[in-house]
């Protein structure tokens, strides 16, 4: 009888030893998932505050520059695609990352010829409105850049995570995947020329 009671106590350990290890290492993996969830969103959040300034920037602008409605239209083309382009954090492909930076990015491309339109029309320049819309955009950008890099380090830290032995085994038979991290936009490596 007493062998009986060490062999299931020894099993129940053996047990409980075997479900902590796995639900430490899935819950690990829950958790940063998640971390790299609530990072995108703060990535999202931030895209999402610049695209809310810029009808105000053009109208702002519009009243001052109106021969200029080619740029104009375009930084609200530019915008309606970039805002039209959602990536589910599940969805974290480095394809859709792209994509993603893409459109930004021509959103970008169109605010700085927005910008340097502005160059033009001194009375803009001096205008409060406007003063304090490019002074938000600008923290919008700074905020958008710490956002990304937060990002980045929260899903580098999970990639890392279920690459390592022996999570790897427990990532693939959970369904944890890679995600795909910010990149430098093409050509960022270059000094701009700067010419006068």
């Amino acid at each position: 009888m007493n062998k009986k009671w060490i062999t299931i106590i020894v099993v129940v350990i053996l047990v409980f030893i075997i479900y902590s290890f796995f639900s430490g290492k899935y819950n690990g993996m829950v958790a940063k998932d998640e971390a790299v969830n609530t990072a995108w969103s703060n990535v999202e959040t931030q895209y999402q505050r610049r695209s809310d300034l810029i009808p105000n920037l053009v109208n702002t602008v519009k009243g001052f520059a109106q021969q200029e409605q080619d740029v104009l239209v375009g930084v609200t083309e530019a915008r309606a695609k970039a805002s039209s382009l959602n990536i589910n954090a599940d969805n974290l492909t480095e394809e859709n990352l792209q994509q993603f930076q893409a459109a930004q990015g021509q959103l970008n491309s169109a605010l700085s010829r927005l910008l340097v339109t502005v160059e033009r029309y001194p009375e803009l320049k001096s205008n409060q409105n406007f003063l304090e819309l490019q002074a938000q955009l600008e923290g919008t950008e700074n905020r958008i850049a710490v956002a990304r890099k937060r990002y980045n380090e929260i899903t580098q830290d999970y990639n890392t995570f279920i690459r390592v032995f022996p999570n790897t085994m427990f990532a693939g038979m959970f369904g944890f995947e890679r995600k795909a991290l910010f990149q430098a936009d093409a050509g960022a490596e270059n000094a701009p020329t700067v010419e006068f």
